[in-house]
């Protein structure tokens, strides 16, 4: 894993996929899905072939929630080596098991994203040994069987690697100037709905801050720590997210930019957003 393609290893690929995100996981009727749906049931748009019936309607159709998800490449991982390959509709057995094996894996894939957003970050050379031990643990972890995996103490893992990025994050942002500063750390803040235009947020702690709905038009995100913020309906158009820290993919399928606003290099600019606001 440390030596390959984040862009292979870490992302969804449904071809080698048994469409677990659609049938493991539980939805509930909502702005984001047109009807409820239990954790272990089949998603009624499951096709025989485990493809999505209406993947490119979903959100006409009232299924925005399924394009921002991802799934970090976990799916293909449970499916094809966990499971090595076994059609989870064939055996009862392999079903319940795969099913609660999936998001301990889709968990442990996205601290695999982070752990390999912090070891490239020039900054946080210092950390860079302790941070290659924790990736290739939690790579390790990810190939546990099923029955370790859903044994797995998931939290203390996850507050180890969470220390870990905390520390590269002060790193990153010891040379921002102002970064220290006390109104920039808003981690955990609720912003929901804040009007935050042209806000200078360059440096700032947002990690698992509420920006619901908030309005980012034309701010300065630059490095900011945005681990876990909430972007559900921000508006971002215009929005500097330059080197901005543990942003992910999701994070911005769920938000609203526009052409103007300027993303890192590793994240693209995602299909629904507007040319220009």
């Amino acid at each position: 894993m440390t030596s390959a393609d984040p862009d292979t290893t870490l992302r969804g690929d449904c071809a080698n996929c048994f469409g677990l995100c659609c049938v493991a996981l539980p939805f509930a009727a909502s702005a984001d899905f047109a009807a409820d749906k239990p954790a272990g049931t089949p998603c009624g748009n499951l096709a025989t072939d485990f493809r999505c019936g209406i993947h490119e309607r979903l959100r006409d159709r009232g299924y925005s929630g399924c394009t921002v998800y991802d799934c970090f490449g976990a799916g293909q991982k449970v499916s094809q080596i966990t499971f090595g390959g076994r059609d989870w509709r064939r055996d009862p057995d392999t079903a319940r098991r795969m099913f609660a094996a999936f998001p301990v894996v889709r968990h442990l894939h996205e601290l695999l994203a982070y752990l390999t957003e912090a070891l490239g970050l020039a900054a946080a050379r210092p950390l860079r040994g302790e941070t290659r031990r924790l990736l290739d643990e939690t790579e390790r972890l990810t190939l546990l069987s099923p029955e370790e995996l859903t044994a797995l103490d998931l939290d203390a893992h996850r507050g180890a690697v969470g220390d870990l990025l905390g520390r590269t994050a002060e790193l990153v942002r010891a040379d921002v100037p102002g970064a220290r500063s006390r109104k920039k750390n808003r981690r955990g803040a609720d912003l929901m709905g804040a009007r935050l235009t042209g806000a200078d947020l360059r440096g700032a702690t947002l990690r698992g801050a509420y920006l619901i709905a908030a309005d980012l038009t034309g701010a300065d995100l630059r490095q900011a720590d945005l681990l876990g913020a909430d972007l559900r309906d921000a508006r971002l158009a215009g929005a500097d997210l330059t080197g901005a820290l543990f942003l992910t993919q999701p994070q911005l399928n769920a938000a609203r930019g526009d052409a103007r606003t300027t993303l890192p290099e590793r994240l693209t600019r995602p299909a629904h957003w507007t040319p220009a606001a």
